[in-house]
């Protein structure tokens, strides 16, 4: 396989087809789960709607839940601003990317088809389609969704920084709380998709486009951004995992090495 091949991914397609296909079926069931408990927190049935808490709390939970359970097998990035984001920075190759995104797309439109299905007519909805807030303008709404990926994708590098590896336990729960964080915020500006992926699902099960771009372009420009800000700002100047992060079975190997250099001395 060529240079431009293994730049591009191919490799991880020839020598892990089944690590790459759970890989894409995580990130399906966590977008799936996504969308389903995130915009069923935004539907009536019967009660009144908790409001931007519940809405936040839901999100947030959803993507705590989910990054918690399949983050070992993908990743967890379960957004394509994310995803984009890391492959801006080297992170994720370009074929694994595309197929990433588009696994996300199809969890977020079966996990809207499925609340759909499940969600009496009459009270359905938009079902928690995002869409531009009262005299909210295209540019605005970009500016938001830019910060809300920005922050996310910032977040997401910070706690997943290899030379911080005490971080890497709660690392899904600093995620969720940045979407809570994102929702407290921004539900009355845009809906805070703060994912491209969960707005598609939402628009195309309700069928509804307008002002779309502005939940693509937002959340992928400032994830962009706040990936390189961090990899090339924070994370280059940083030194190697510092001693008190070793591991005891780090300590031990480097010991057991000390110890067989001086048998070695003394024969």
């Amino acid at each position: 396989m060529g240079e431009i091949g293994t730049k591009l991914g191919l490799d991880e397609l020839a020598g892990g087809a089944a690590a790459i296909s759970k890989a894409l079926l995580a990130e399906f069931i966590g977008n799936l789960l996504l969308n389903f408990f995130g915009c069923g927190s935004c539907v009536n049935v019967g009660a009144a709607v908790g409001g931007i808490i519940t809405i936040a709390m839901a999100f947030g939970l959803a993507v705590y839940a989910a990054v918690s359970v399949i983050g070992h097998i993908s990743g967890g990035h379960i957004n394509p601003a994310v995803t984009i984001g890391l492959l801006s920075v080297g992170r994720v190759k370009p074929i694994r990317a595309v197929l990433y995104i588009i696994a996300q797309c199809a969890g977020a439109a079966a996990g809207s088809g499925i609340l759909k299905a499940l969600t009496p007519e009459k009270v359905a909805g938009p079902l928690g389609a995002t869409s531009l807030g009262n005299e909210v303008t295209q540019l605005q709404g970009f500016g938001i969704e830019f910060f809300l990926g920005f922050v996310l994708v910032f977040v997401v590098c910070g706690v997943c920084d290899p030379n911080k590896p005490d971080s890497k336990a709660t690392a899904p729960l600093a995620i969720g709380l940045t979407v809570t964080m994102g929702h407290l915020c921004a539900v009355d500006y845009t809906g805070s998709s703060m994912n491209p992926a969960r707005s598609f699902g939402s628009a195309l099960v309700i069928n509804t486009w307008a002002d779309h771009w502005v939940y693509w372009a937002g959340p992928i420009a400032g994830g962009i951004v706040g990936a390189l800000l961090y990899v090339h700002g924070f994370s280059a100047s940083v030194p190697d995992t510092p001693t008190r992060y070793r591991s005891v079975a780090s300590d031990e190997k480097e010991l057991k090495r000390l110890d067989s250099g001086k048998a070695d001395e003394l024969a």
